[in-house]
């Protein structure tokens, strides 16, 4: 009796350990990388989107990018059975990039089309620029819908010395740029800022995809080290049982 009892606490344990080391992988909407995209510069991100429900799967993706802080370039990476469509808006403030004034910003991006099945996530890149010098951080709120008409609503801003939100809303932030950053810089309008934006256009693209996959290693590498650490509770927990047993015979020898 004392035998099974430990038994049935030790797998417990070991159950335990194995939600508590993977759940947080596939917590929420994220984006990805965090504290790697420089300021006045350029970078591709991931928005991370797990499917959290046994019964039902993503079918939708909508993501509001920051109206206070726009961006001037925002381009989706097409995602095999997903469309995206680009919501672009007017502003109020015209901005100046490479020495050109642009009236309108992308203010929402809806990806449609595919489906996230239960268990699993999606990615989905953004190439993003010019990035805002005067903040740290980019909050893109997000709404995810599922195949049985539920919405979750990743809106809610994270406070600094405050305890997560429920539903936390994606935030991307930003670092203060290095001098290899420079290189992009935010262009004055002279002939110099338009050489950037020609000649730089494939550099562009190809640290994009290098960040990307960085992203994607970085995102694997986490879900790997939760699942090993969860395999290596499961082992802990059956160790443990195993002495017990043996434990337990040799008293009642």
């Amino acid at each position: 009796m004392n035998t099974s009892r430990r038994i049935a606490v030790t797998g417990s344990i070991a159950a335990s350990a194995v939600l508590l080391l993977s759940g947080p992988a596939f917590a929420h909407v994220s984006v990805q990388p965090q504290g790697e995209a420089a300021k006045g510069g350029y970078a591709t991100v991931n928005l991370k989107v797990p499917n959290e429900r046994d019964n039902a799967s993503t079918v939708k993706l909508e993501v509001t990018l920051p109206a206070d802080h726009p961006l001037a370039s925002v381009m989706p990476q097409p995602v095999p059975g997903w469309k995206a469509e680009v919501t672009k808006s007017k502003l109020a403030k015209p901005l100046e990039v490479h020495g050109k004034k642009i009236d309108e910003a992308v203010t929402k991006v809806t990806w449609t089309g595919g489906k996230i099945e239960p268990g699993q996530f999606q990615q989905f890149p953004l190439s993003l620029g010019q990035l805002p010098e005067d903040t740290d951080q980019l909050v893109f709120k997000a709404l995810q819908t599922y195949s049985d008409n539920e919405v979750v609503r990743w809106i809610e801003e994270p406070k600094e010395g405050q305890a997560e939100p429920e539903n936390p809303a994606p935030v991307l932030k930003l670092t203060t740029p290095t001098g290899d950053d420079h290189h992009h810089g935010t262009g004055s309008g002279s002939g110099s800022g338009e050489k950037d934006d020609k000649s730089g256009g494939h550099h562009d693209e190809a640290a994009g995809e290098h960040e990307q996959e960085a992203a994607a290693s970085s995102a694997d590498s986490s879900d790997t080290t939760a699942r090993a650490l969860g395999i290596a509770g499961i082992v802990i927990g059956i160790a443990g049982a195993a002495f017990g047993v043996i434990a337990g015979r040799r008293r009642s020898a």
